[in-house]
């Protein structure tokens, strides 16, 4: 084989190796304060989604005005999360900010483009002494 023959075939296995790792979408992630979190929620970006990841109870006690929620524990939750619009930004948030960071990270690599994480959940919400609802 030839000096430029090599070249070419280092090239082409550098391109192809290229090609199959990238071509995923780069996610914006984003920890947020609570305060940093209500600036989002009062001025969104568009079609920003409010999703609630706790169970069912802990929804009903008190949430982010606008939540959609779905609940971390279900069996199908990652099918719950890879049904959704990945194109469209998300801000994420639980009880504490464990099972928002899970949730992230599962967003992540089924990937979601652009999320809003909460940092320290709801707790860290109610403790800035920002509105939520209840039922």
């Amino acid at each position: 084989m030839t000096r430029r023959a090599s070249l070419f075939v280092v090239l082409l296995v550098v391109a192809v190796a290229t090609a199959a790792c990238g071509g995923g979408v780069d996610t914006q992630h984003s920890l947020v304060t609570a305060t940093e979190a209500n600036d989002l929620v009062q001025d969104p970006p568009d079609d920003l989604v409010i999703l609630d990841i706790r169970t069912p109870e802990e929804f009903e006690q008190g949430r982010i005005e606008g939540s959609v929620m779905i609940d971390f524990y279900a069996t199908d939750f990652e099918s719950q999360l890879d049904d959704l619009d990945k194109s469209i930004p998300y801000f994420v948030y639980c009880r504490s900010g464990n099972r928002s960071a899970t949730a992230a990270e599962m967003m992540t690599d089924l990937g979601f483009e652009v999320i809003y994480e909460l940092d320290g959940g709801i707790v860290a919400w109610a403790e800035a002494g920002l509105p939520y609802v209840s039922s």
